[in-house]
């Protein structure tokens, strides 16, 4: 959609094409009425990121439909989150050029962008069980372009692993640490890193760490400064909002 803006302004910076020609295409069809889904088009125009597709809730019709309508408007890559494999199996009968990457439920049609941020996004997650919102996160990151490093499984139950990736921590633009339990990596790396760091408490625990609520609460109490947090489960958030940050230095200098 920003190419054809920009295809829009330099028409009328070569006087092919009038002002108010341009302000009617610009303002034509800023969004398309499936019945079910009123696809916004104009929103990587205002936001700098196309519209996501969330894939919960949604039927393998109703993606496919959404999904076909976005190519037709934008060579972006568009990609679909929270979508589990039986679902994705359905879709690629329909758009087999799709990539789905099952652990983090999230397809994706075009190519992974190269980086286009300033630095490095760093993934860091609590333990095994906390990846899957971990590759949300990260893949996000990437699609929307940005390096990323990911480091799994160094929690606070073993310091020295987190340690162990002491110099990644020190070069990151910003971190997304993720952990479930208890919560605490948010509030370790919080007191390490010179960097924003954005906190993602995940649904991982026994009973009374209430389905995600000790970690995020635990998060939200962080005595470490610079340390934003999402809500349960969140990691496409963690990921948009990282990518935000590691752009803006760039756009500043633009």
């Amino acid at each position: 959609m920003d190419t054809e803006v920009k295809q829009i302004l330099e028409a009328v910076q070569s006087g092919t094409l009038s002002v108010e020609e341009a302000l009617l295409k610009i303002k034509k069809e800023p969004f398309l009425d499936l019945g079910f889904a009123n696809i916004d088009f104009h929103r990587k125009v205002r936001q700098g990121v196309a519209e996501v597709i969330y894939g919960a809730g949604k039927t393998p019709e109703q993606i496919v439909a959404i999904a076909n309508a976005m190519r037709e408007k934008t060579a972006d890559t568009i990609f679909i989150t929270r979508m589990v494999s039986e679902k994705a199996q359905e879709v690629l009968k329909e758009l087999p050029q799709m990539s789905y990457h099952e652990t983090a439920r999230i397809g994706i049609l075009g190519e992974i962008p190269k980086p286009s941020g300033v630095g490095k996004v760093l993934v860091l997650t609590g333990g095994t069980s906390d990846i899957p919102v971990a590759e949300e996160a990260a893949l996000t990151a990437e699609i929307l372009g940005n390096e990323v490093v990911r480091h799994y499984d160094v929690g606070v139950a073993g310091l020295h692993r987190l340690l162990a990736h002491i110099d990644d921590i020190m070069e990151a633009t910003v971190i997304i640490a993720i952990a479930g339990m208890e919560g605490a990596l948010a509030s370790v790396v919080g007191g390490m890193a010179d960097c924003p760091v954005i906190a993602v408490p995940t649904s991982v625990g026994y009973g009374a760490a209430f389905e995600g609520m000790a970690a995020l609460l635990s998060m939200l109490n962080s005595c470490a400064s610079g340390v934003s947090v999402v809500n349960i489960d969140n990691g496409f958030g963690a990921g948009y909002m990282a990518s935000q940050i590691n752009h803006v230095t760039k756009k500043q200098g633009e």
